[in-house]
């Protein structure tokens, strides 16, 4: 019997994913719980494991392609399952996505298949476990394409039925409809080589999709209101550098990202409009007691949001371990769902890469984000004298419709005091 595994849902509002590597190829023998093929979402980068027993029969997509959610993925041959036996495994994952008429030939199959040559197709039966028949019922063929192929022809308003496609059965892919376009274009203006084109495209990443889907959302939802300020922080710098080299003994760095944590943590439990959220829906605000901080991390394939868990219930020791381990797993793309769960409030650290002041944008539906810029050696006035300082400036903005400016003020002077006091964060 043939069994169809389909892009199952793996939570998180993820719709799509993008083939990275196949474990598997065709006529493998393969086992229930064996990784079949590593697959890029728009959070992490997560191994697909194969719910069945069995030979491989087909693969559905190419390394690179994008799959969404119900799409199939693997075709197996399932040995000595037959009759109602296969019927009772079928019922196990009834489908869900709305089923597309694909022609294949020699069997059935549920969802849309793409594949070569000639076909019929058989009833679906209730999810990819069918049995080995021919129909002659020839149904209409509908073009093979990638999701990513029709978005791109829809909007450049081509149509994609005329496109010869080169990829796997003849699959139109996104570089066959770009092929088209400049076949019916005038030919693109050459730099003074001849030869080189002025426009290079850039495939975008799961990730930098949903960067940009979450900003829009952002700054479309969210009245974002932005103050700015500066803090001298010499005594900071003192209080990491006394006691760095012991948390090294230990194992890990002490790094201003950890007073950044501790001081607002300590901010938000005094001013709980900055740990909240807008409930529209429901005309009301959220107001959460639980402190889950999320710190910005640039990476090669953008810009990701872990989240650091109960900071207020970390140790200065314990809560530097952590970051070491969320950046670097985050670097080396190693990041779980769970790792992208329930944050309340958002740092981001570009002081970290040589910015110094910015205008950051809300991690939606949080309330607030605190952007962090370069640490600066200027002059500034103590005592009435003039003497240099370690300045660090501070950008924050918020939902206006939740923080009015005043109280954002005292939350982020509140933040400065910690800052320029770390001792008080032990003591206040």
């Amino acid at each position: 019997m043939r069994y169809i595994f389909k892009f199952p849902d793996i939570g998180e509002g993820i719709t799509e994913g993008r083939i990275i590597k196949w474990y598997v190829k065709k006529g493998q023998v393969i086992n229930s719980g064996d990784p079949i093929v590593n697959m890029e979402t728009d959070k992490v980068v997560t191994d697909i494991p194969s719910p069945k027993s069995g030979t491989v029969t087909a693969l559905y997509g190419s390394e690179g392609d994008i799959i969404n959610v119900d799409d199939p993925l693997v075709e197996l041959e399932i040995a000595g399952v037959e009759g109602e036996e296969a019927q009772e495994i079928a019922k196990e994952e009834p489908k869900k996505a709305t089923e597309e008429t694909v022609n294949e030939k020699g069997f059935g199959v549920v969802g849309t298949i793409d594949v070569a040559g000639d076909s019929a197709l058989l009833p679906p039966t209730n999810e990819g476990i069918v049995e080995t028949k021919r129909s002659e019922e020839v149904q209409p063929q509908k073009v093979l394409a990638t999701p990513v192929a029709r978005a791109l022809a829809r909007d450049l308003g081509i149509d994609i039925n005329v496109v010869k496609g080169t990829g796997p059965a003849g699959r139109v892919m996104k570089q066959d409809i770009h092929n088209y376009r400049f076949a019916i274009q005038a030919p693109a203006p050459k730099t003074s080589t001849g030869t080189e084109e002025l426009i290079e495209y850039e495939d975008l990443t799961q990730i930098r999709k949903t960067i940009a889907q979450n900003m829009v959302i952002s700054k479309q939802t969210a009245p974002h209101m932005t103050i700015i300020d500066e803090v001298e922080v010499s005594k900071l710098i003192e209080v990491r550098n006394k006691y760095k080299e012991k948390f090294i003994e230990q194992g890990t760095g002490l790094s201003f990202l950890t007073f950044f944590m501790k001081a607002v943590t300590k901010a938000l439990q005094n001013h709980s409009a900055l740990n909240a959220e807008f409930d529209a829906e429901n005309n009301r605000i959220a107001h959460k007691k639980y402190y889950n901080i999320g710190i910005a991390v640039d990476t090669d394939e953008g810009l990701v949001v872990p989240v650091i868990k109960a900071v207020d219930r970390l140790s200065f020791l314990q809560l530097s371990q952590k970051i070491d381990d969320v950046v670097t797993r985050a670097r080396e793309r190693k990041l779980t769902l769970d790792d992208f769960k329930d944050g309340t409030f958002t740092i981001t650290n570009y002081g970290s890469i040589g910015g110094m002041y910015g205008m950051p944008v809300i991690n939606y539906p949080q309330a607030a984000i605190l952007g962090i810029g370069r640490l600066l050696r200027k002059p500034i006035v103590r005592d009435e004298n003039v003497e240099i300082g370690n300045v660090l400036p501070l950008s924050m903005s918020v939902d206006h419709r939740i923080v009015d400016g005043g109280e954002a003020v005292r939350f982020l002077n509140r933040v400065m005091q910690y800052l320029a006091d770390p001792v008080a964060l032990l003591l206040m």
